[in-house]
């Protein structure tokens, strides 16, 4: 199996295991990586996902462009179709967006290598970025005549802004971990033996908290940027208003009056 899934009491460990193609994914390793997620969704018991790729060298490299299948349909065929169906007839890209699977709970992406094209385009799906000091980061579809095609122009700017961002995405460039520090592509840089365990204690540290109150923040964390002030705060008291009367923001109150661990249930 190209893609494993383990846990690890309430952490989920995604790990890309293609290290002899750098951890490109073709269409049956993307297809792997949306199962483990809706598992992941769909866990009651999971509360945080570290995503990570096996071996010394890469993170994950994109889409195999030597697996890939030459289009067995026109664009226009494919276009209206199912994305497992698009995919099987050349829009491969489909399966690597994330957006349709309403997965509110976080991802934390240990980025150990490379992390070009598409690889970046997953991590920056996830909602913490931490690297290995060799890391490295880019988006070089420029180069070879297409673009990134899962919103990786868009993503970027979010994460780094407008300039770091088009540098990268117009010149087609990587950038090295303590750059890709500097403009808040990541979190924290690491040596690589120490990536996976920090990348697990942050997951932990993120699943002892509130579930819900977890997901609403990273929920706001996607809906709000693009809104004015006003819309961003009616929509942050809506979801505060909705956590109010739960019973884990009760517990959370309780426990930290009474200085004991929280047990918090989702609830």
């Amino acid at each position: 199996m190209p893609v494993h899934f383990e846990t690890r009491e309430s952490v989920a460990l995604m790990t890309l295991d293609r290290p002899e193609a750098l951890n490109a994914l073709d269409v049956a390793s993307l297809a792997q990586v949306r199962e483990h997620l809706v598992r992941y969704r769909d866990d009651p018991a999971l509360r945080c996902l570290v995503v990570t790729g096996a071996g010394e060298r890469a993170f994950c490299t994109g889409a195999d462009l030597k697996a890939a299948r030459d289009p067995s349909a026109t664009y226009a065929e494919a276009f209206l179709r199912s994305k497992t169906l698009a995919a099987d007839q050349g829009l491969y890209i489909r399966l690597l967006d994330w957006n349709d699977l309403d997965l509110h709970k976080p991802v934390v992406a240990a980025v150990n290598g490379y992390c070009l094209g598409g690889g970046l385009e997953l991590a920056l799906q996830c909602d913490v970025r931490v690297a290995a000091d060799g890391a490295s980061f880019g988006l070089p579809e420029v180069c070879v005549g297409s673009i990134p095609g899962v919103s990786g122009v868009s993503r970027l700017m979010r994460a780094t802004g407008s300039s770091h961002a088009l540098q990268m995405a117009l010149t087609g460039e990587r950038i090295d971990a303590a750059r890709a520090l500097a403009c808040g592509l990541v979190s924290e840089v690491l040596p690589r033996e120490q990536l996976l365990p920090r990348a697990l204690q942050i997951a932990e540290r993120i699943a002892a908290n509130a579930p819900l109150a977890v997901q609403a923040v990273k929920k706001l964390s996607r809906q709000t940027p693009q809104l004015g002030e006003r819309e961003a705060q009616e929509l942050t008291e809506l979801h505060w208003g909705v956590l109010r009367d739960t019973q884990d923001r009760l517990e959370g109150r309780a426990a930290f009056a009474q200085k004991r661990t929280a047990r918090y249930q989702s609830r």
